[in-house]
C-alpha cells in the first residue's frame, strides 16, 4: 500500500478542513481526488510529504509517517503543484540542475536525466532558454520536467492542467496514461471531471474535509447517476414545461443557468421533447460531473 490514511483529522482555528478522512492508494493505481473548492484535497495533498501536520489520526505514506520521516517520503516522490514555482532569472536547464541537486540526483546523470525528460515534454528546444520567455503551457510542462526527475514512485499532480490550452492539456494527458502504463503510483487533483474519467482507474470524492464515495467512473455514475441528460437554457416557461411533462422518477437539477433533465434512456428525452416542445441545447449520456454536482450539492464555477 501506497498510502493509508485513517481518521486523519486537520484543524485551521475553528475550521475543520479534515474530518476522519480514510483513504488507501494501492500501487500502479491513477487516484482522481475530487471535490469543490474547501473540500480539503490540498490540505490532504499536504499531510502526505509534510508539509501540513494533521490533528489527529494515522497516516502512512511508503509505510512512513510524514510527520517524523518527511525525508524519506520526499526522496520516493514527485509533485506537479498548483503554482509553477519556477526562478525565472535562470534557464530552464539552470532551474532543473538545481533542482535535480535538491532531489539528490548525482551530478553526472543531471544533464542526461534532464535531456531526456525535456525530450518526452517535448522541450528539447527550450534547454537554454530563460524561464520568463516560456508561454505558460511550456512553464507547465516544465513542472512535469521537475517533478519526474528522481523517477519518483508515486507522482502528485495538484490540478495539473487548469487554464491550458487544449493541445497542452492532450499532451499532459499523453503523458499521464503513459506514466500510468508503467507502473507508477498516481494522486491527481482536478476540476475537469472529463479528465478524470479518462486518466484515472479509481475516483474519490470529498466534501466538507471526509470521503463521500470512491470507486471507478463508471461505478460512480451507474450508482448515483444513471442514464441520459438533456440541457435546456433557463426561463420561467421551460422550467414550467419540464414540471408539466417530466415523470415523477425522473431528476431536475440547475447548473450554470441552464435546466437539466436526466432520465433512464434517451428514448425517454427524445420523446419528452416531442411531448413538450421543448428542444434541448444537449443530449448527452450522464457523466462523472453529474455524480459530482449530485454528492457535493455544487456545480462547477466559471473559473473551475
Amino acid at each position: 500500500m501506497i498510502i493509508e490514511a485513517s481518521g486523519v483529522n486537520k484543524r485551521f482555528g475553528d475550521f475543520n478542513a479534515l474530518k476522519d478522512l480514510n483513504l488507501k492508494v494501492q500501487e500502479g493505481e491513477c487516484v482522481g481526488l475530487l471535490g469543490p473548492n474547501g473540500a480539503g484535497k490540498s490540505t490532504f495533498i499536504g499531510t502526505l510529504y509534510g508539509v501540513v501536520r494533521r490533528n489527529a489520526g494515522e497516516l502512512k505514506v511508503f509505510g512512513f509517517d510524514p510527520a517524523t520521516h518527511s525525508k524519506e517520503i520526499k526522496r520516493k516522490l514527485g509533485v506537479v503543484t498548483q503554482d509553477n514555482a519556477l526562478d525565472e532569472g535562470l534557464s530552464v536547464m539552470e532551474n532543473m540542475q538545481l533542482y535535480a541537486a535538491f532531489v539528490e540526483l548525482p551530478r553526472s546523470k543531471q544533464e542526461a536525466r534532464i535531456s531526456e525528460l525535456l525530450r518526452y515534454m517535448q522541450l528539447d528546444n527550450k534547454k537554454h532558454a530563460p524561464i520568463r520567455f516560456l508561454s505558460g503551457g511550456m512553464k507547465r510542462r516544465l513542472t512535469f520536467v521537475r517533478a519526474l526527475l528522481s523517477d519518483p514512485e508515486l507522482v502528485i499532480l495538484d490540478e495539473p492542467t487548469t487554464g491550458l490550452d487544449p493541445a497542452v492539456r492532450h499532451l499532459l494527458w499523453e503523458r499521464v496514461l503513459d506514466l500510468r502504463n508503467k507502473g507508477k503510483t498516481i494522486l491527481l487533483t482536478t476540476h475537469y471531471m472529463h479528465e478524470a474519467e479518462i486518466l484515472c482507474n479509481r475516483i474519490v470524492i470529498l466534501n466538507n474535509g471526509s470521503v463521500v464515495d470512491e470507486g471507478s467512473p463508471q461505478k460512480l455514475i451507474q450508482q448515483h447517476t444513471p442514464g441520459f441528460v438533456a440541457i435546456f437554457e433557463e426561463n420561467s416557461n421551460t422550467l414550467e414545461k419540464i414540471t408539466s411533462y417530466k415523470k415523477s422518477s425522473w431528476t431536475t437539477y440547475n447548473q450554470s443557468k441552464q435546466h437539466c433533465l436526466r432520465a433512464p434512456t434517451l428514448d425517454d428525452l427524445l420523446e419528452f421533447q416531442k411531448t413538450s416542445g421543448l428542444n434541448a441545447l444537449q443530449l448527452r449520456p450522464a457523466n462523472l460531473e453529474d455524480v459530482f454536482i449530485k454528492l457535493t450539492g455544487e456545480g462547477l464555477g466559471a473559473n473551475d
